[in-house]
Parts: C-alpha cells; structure tokens; sequence
C-alpha cells in the first residue's frame, strides 16, 4: 500500500503541473513521447532480454500500450469536446473497470470489492460532479476507452507478476513496458504531432523532465509494484484517491477554487471504501 500512496501523492502534483503549465501550451502527443523516452531512458539499461518468461513480457509491452499509450491518447483528445469538470467526473469510473477485468481474469465475481469500487465512485463523483451541458457523448465514449484500457493495463501487470514469479527484480525487465508504450506514442505523434508546439521555456522542458522522471517511470513502477501488496478492491479504491490529493494540492499551493465541504465528504467516502473492501476481504477468508 505505501507504494500506492506514493504514488497518488505524485500524481496528485502532476495534475497541477499539467493543468498549469503544459495544457494548451505544449503539444499533448509531443509530452506524452517526452515522458515515454525518459521512462525508457531509465529502465531499459537494465533490461533483460534473455531468461525471462515469453509470455511476461510479452504481457508487460501489451500493458504498455494500453495503459500508456491507448489510455493517453483518448485522454488527451477527450479535451476537444469536453470541459475540464466533465473530464475528471467521467475518469472516476476507473475503479469499477479495475474490480470487472479482475474478476473477469481470475473467473469469479467479488461483491465486496465491486462495492467498494463503486463507493470510491460516488466519492470521486461527490468531489468533481459539475453539470454536464452541450454535446459530450463523444468525449464520454473517449474517456471510458481511456478508463477501460488503464484499468486493464494495471490488473494484467498485477496478475502477470502473481503467476510469472521470475526471482528477477521488477526493475531488470520494467523496461518491456514502457516500449510497448512507445510503440504507440511514438507514431502517435509523427502522425498528430504539432511540431509548432513544442516547449518554449526552460519551466516547461523542467516540468516535462519531472513528469518524466517521476510521475511516468518512477511513479509506474511504484504503483505496479504496489499493486502486487494489495487485492484487486485495494487497488481499485486507490485509483479513486487522486481526486481528493490533487484538489487538495491544487488549493494549498495554486489557490484554486475548490468546494472544501465537498472536497471532505467525497474524500470521506473514499476512505470508507477502503474499510468496506477491508470488511468484505475478512468475510471471504
């Protein structure tokens, strides 16, 4: 759990660090590539080619793809017929995606941790829920892919570590991931780039090489790690904290306006999640 935590709170800053000096500014495909090639940078020195099951790797640059490259690039086009507010309602569904791709893989059906995921959803709902107005259909049908294939790419690592123990350190083939997330983004794009949007100020190029460094590679490894130490409800609930850590980040340190009743209760709720997951796991064992 404290790799998740970590996580969340780094995550927490990076939505800030976007929303403030990336969105709109530089182009999406052209950051997304940037922290894909720094996450590479990172992990694949030290990746093993050799000795490792086919199918864990072979899974790993699948994962990739989806959750970095599918994921991201429906993400950042849902912001053309969407508003900020009904981007970030639409994403609180993830933790119903994770708790079905789970159960669908270990063929069982869990209650408790679809209930706890669902509660996570009311709580993230609670927090960002704005009216939704004009034509969002589109945007909503882009976000739910994007959900869809996160959530996917997260429980697939998680269960590909649980069946293929390999005695190697996650860190020495970590690397097939984020090559199967350039495998994406890199045509991505060389087909939808805006070469004319690209970082202008050393505040930007800084932000990207956090975002690199820290959010992309440190941050995925972290939480796919993390994701090992928990059940699939844990982890379900976790992709929900988000929204209460980067409000929060948002208003001590941009001074956004933020709704602090609803910023408690919705996070309230989440945390109560997380005890209804705990509750339902202690029954089932």
């Amino acid at each position: 759990m404290r790799y998740l935590v970590i996580v969340t709170i780094l995550w927490a800053f990076s939505f800030s660090l976007i929303g403030q000096y990336l969105a709109g500014q530089v182009d999406s495909d052209f950051a997304v590539l940037v922290r894909v090639l720094i996450a590479c940078a990172v992990f694949v020195p030290f990746t093993l080619w050799r000795g490792l099951p086919s199918r864990l790797l072979a899974g790993f640059w699948l994962a990739g793809a989806l959750q970095f490259g599918v994921t991201y690039l429906c993400l950042y086009r849902s912001f053309s017929v969407l508003t900020v507010p009904e981007v970030l309602l639409f994403t609180v569904l993830t933790p119903i995606y994770v708790t079905l791709f789970d159960d669908a893989l270990a063929r069982r059906f869990n209650p408790w941790a679809l209930v706890a995921a669902a509660v996570a959803v009311v709580g993230g709902i609670i927090i960002r829920f704005k009216k939704i107005e004009g034509d969002y259909l589109l945007g909503f049908l882009l976000l739910q892919l994007a959900n869809a294939t996160f959530a996917a790419g997260q429980v697939l690592c998680r269960r590909l570590l649980l069946r293929y123990p390999t005695g190697q350190p996650l860190y020495r083939f970590f690397g097939h991931f984020f090559l199967g997330a350039l495998l994406l983004a890199l045509p991505s794009f060389l087909l939808f780039g805006d070469a004319g949007r690209l970082p202008q100020t050393a505040v930007q190029w800084g932000v990207l090489a956090w975002m690199g460094l820290f959010a992309t590679a440190l941050g995925m490894f972290w939480w796919v790690k993390g994701s090992t130490e928990v059940d699939a409800g844990a982890l379900a609930v976790m992709n929900e904290l988000h929204v209460p850590a980067g409000l929060l980040v948002n208003v001590l340190i941009w001074n956004r306006n933020a709704d602090l009743r609803s910023l408690a209760l919705g996070a309230t709720v989440i945390l109560a999640s997380l005890w209804i997951n705990r509750l339902g796991r202690q029954r089932t064992c």
